[in-house]
């Protein structure tokens, strides 16, 4: 009788590659701008991202395309969004019932709290040229940074997975 035995390693294998963006660009601006300076065409995914923690829950952006030529998708997400809170105080005078809003800051990958975005690339095959896409987008005058990030840095893998 044969014995198949399963390699778990195979399951470990990271398919895509990130990438991470500083701006100040609003989501759909960033999109356009990328799409203007890459063969790309991102457009906003009905499929947002969503995160519940103990502040309370958000979705994160997320903008998508597919390349069936390549058979390529790409990406990009939001990292940082805020919950806003209403709470009432507990002193309450007959005149006044006030209530104060907090903001807490939500970010997608923890790890990574200074970027704004992530620019994820799935299922590519072949090498991409990290330089000529970041050569590309850094011509984008309100990007300060893009850089690659090395996945096995990244604690909290599962946010990514969508």
């Amino acid at each position: 009788m044969a014995i198949h035995r399963l390699d778990l390693d195979e399951f470990d294998e990271v398919d895509y590659y990130l990438m991470a963006i500083h701006t100040s660009l609003e989501d759909y601006r960033l999109a356009y701008f990328i799409n203007k300076n890459l063969p790309i065409n991102l457009s906003k995914s009905k499929n947002e991202i969503h995160a519940q923690t103990k502040e309370g829950e958000t979705n994160f952006s997320r903008f998508y395309y597919y390349d069936a030529e390549k058979a390529v998708s790409w990406n990009l997400i939001q990292n940082k969004n805020e919950i806003i809170s209403v709470s009432k105080n507990d002193f309450q005078n007959l005149f006044s019932n006030e209530t104060s809003e907090v903001s807490t800051t939500i970010h997608l990958l923890p790890e990574f709290k200074k970027v704004d975005f992530f620019l994820k690339i799935d299922n590519s095959e072949e090498a991409l040229d990290f330089s000529e896409i970041q050569q590309k987008l850094n011509a984008i005058e309100s990007i300060a940074a893009i850089y690659a990030v090395d996945t096995d840095k990244i604690k909290s893998k599962n946010n990514l997975i969508f």
